[in-house]
């Protein structure tokens, strides 16, 4: 975790840059991105200098080995002049890196092509390198710190507005991951990935969960094949291939995908999906793939995607994914055929109504978490419903840290489900049967099916109410006449 110092320096170099003229926090993140794997590079270089040193054997070199080559790396430039550092960083360094490739095409850099180098002067330049130094030399110890430093950077753009789309909060991703349980034999994707939340999230749990007994073949699949994210905005897609080299994670499947349109054809390829797609807008339909439309004929991109999950999973493959309210209960003919097809030929597990603070302060829109699995051939039976009410946060624009929080709660009970059966609907969490919903017109709203027990209350006869007037009316009389006296006197 990083301490409060970590935080500060990250965000003097944020006013800085902010100081500079650029106050949209998604260029402060791409622009420092830039320049934190400029750094990275250098830092791979000189590994295989000390490699080359120690084995005698030669290594590929990422950067010329001529004098100006050279002169672009992060070690060589970093001391000189603001001016000579400015020039070298845009004239020749971001030329460098936008063309890079072969062996060094990172998915990072296959991103780079359309990046500019928006750092204003030589002295704001200088400032950042000055305080991205002092933090990887004395504050960022480990690869796992790295990747806390960028998911706090990250994390500016839940309060930027409309960016706050491209983030779920990090203990809500959390929380679903381990719903899903990933093992190290997984393929894991999130068909609109953002920065790659989900994706570094399960990287986090599979590391935790299981590092001490991977296998090398294990471990080669963890580094690439493991986690796929799809996206169709390059920043993000820049943003989260960083995201996932401070994870670890060298070689990602990261890519440019329209992931509802006839563009993607993945089908039937991965064993768990982690999602929060876009809750607004339509697609044209013209552009939708057909084998969508077979299930939910719609141009709402809330329904496709969740069609599209159910495409792209093997079967026996699992889907965690959130959705606004209004698919669990929409009434137009798409709502309905979407739900059925999972209810009827697919199993759903669980619906968890999430309380509606926890995209704030940017959206205070209602959403629950869908989980299910795919099969082709039903399987549901009694799905889980949970009301969940804190998530360890206040649900105000500050959500400030508190002691409540239902996520602990909603792990233990979703790992035991058999333990629920003899839970009522009066309760927060319930079993309800598949007959249940099917009767409801696949209705899986929880208000639909959880019971409001009303306290009863018995108050007293008229006339005894009446009587207890008259004697408060003779207390109070008695006590003016005597605050009366004590002014006579």
């Amino acid at each position: 975790m990083l301490t409060g110092e970590v935080r500060n320096k990250v965000d003097k170099i944020w006013t800085d840059i902010w100081a500079g003229g650029i106050t949209n926090p998604l260029t402060v993140i791409e622009q420092l991105t830039y320049l934190m794997f400029i750094r990275s590079l250098d830092e791979k270089e000189l590994e295989r200098e000390s490699f080359e040193a120690i084995s005698g054997e030669q290594a590929d070199k990422i950067f010329p080995q001529d004098e100006d080559g050279q002169s672009m790396r992060w070690s060589k430039f970093k001391t000189k002049d603001p001016r000579i550092i400015f020039d070298i960083v845009g004239t020749k360094v971001f030329p460098f890196i936008k063309a890079m490739n072969g062996q060094e095409a990172s998915a990072f850099s296959r991103y780079m092509q359309d990046a500019m180098f928006l750092i204003p002067t030589p002295q704001v330049l200088q400032k950042i390198i000055t305080g991205l130094d002092e933090l990887y030399e004395h504050d960022i110890q480990n690869l796992d710190m790295q990747g806390d430093l960028y998911e706090y950077m990250l994390g500016k753009l839940a309060t930027s507005g409309q960016n706050g789309q491209f983030r779920t909060p990090k203990h809500i991703r959390d929380m679903m991951v381990r719903l899903m349980a990933p093992t190290p034999e997984d393929k894991i994707c999130d068909p609109a990935c953002g920065t790659a939340g989900f994706l570094v999230s399960s990287a986090e749990y599979v590391r935790e969960r299981y590092e001490a007994e991977m296998t090398s073949e294990q471990w080669d699949h963890f580094a690439g094949d493991m986690f796929t994210g799809l996206d169709t905005d390059r920043t993000m897609l820049r943003l989260s291939a960083m995201n996932l080299m401070l994870h670890s994670i060298t070689n990602p499947h990261i890519n440019y995908v329209d992931s509802v349109s006839k563009q993607n054809l993945i089908s039937a390829e991965y064993d768990v999906i982690l999602a929060n797609p876009p809750f607004t807008g339509t697609v044209d339909a013209e552009s939708i793939h057909d084998n969508l439309k077979a299930v939910t004929n719609t141009k709402k991109t809330e329904l496709l995607f969740v069609a599209l999950f159910l495409r792209m999973l093997r079967k026996g493959g699992r889907c965690a994914c959130i959705v606004p309210d209004g698919v669990l209960f929409g009434t137009t003919n798409a709502h309905k055929s979407l739900r059925k097809e999972i209810v009827e030929n697919h199993q759903l597990q669980a619906v968890i109504s999430l309380p509606s603070g926890v995209f704030k302060p940017y959206a205070g829109v209602s959403t629950a978490i869908l989980i299910f699995t795919k099969t082709g051939a039903g399987g549901t039976d009694k799905v889980w419903f949970y009301d969940m009410k804190t998530d360890g946060y206040s649900l105000d624009d500050k959500r400030s840290p508190i002691a409540a929080n239902d996520i602990p709660d909603i792990l233990a009970r979703f790992h035991n489900l058999e333990n629920e059966a003899g839970r009522l609907p009066t309760e927060q969490s319930f079993l309800i049967d598949k007959s249940a919903i099917e009767a409801n017109d696949y209705d899986l709203s929880i208000n639909r099916y959880k019971e409001v027990v009303y306290e009863k209350v018995e108050y007293d006869p008229p006339a005894v109410i009446m009587a207890r007037l008259d004697e408060l009316n003779v207390k109070i009389s008695a006590k003016m006449e005597e605050l009366r006296g004590l002014l006579g006197e």
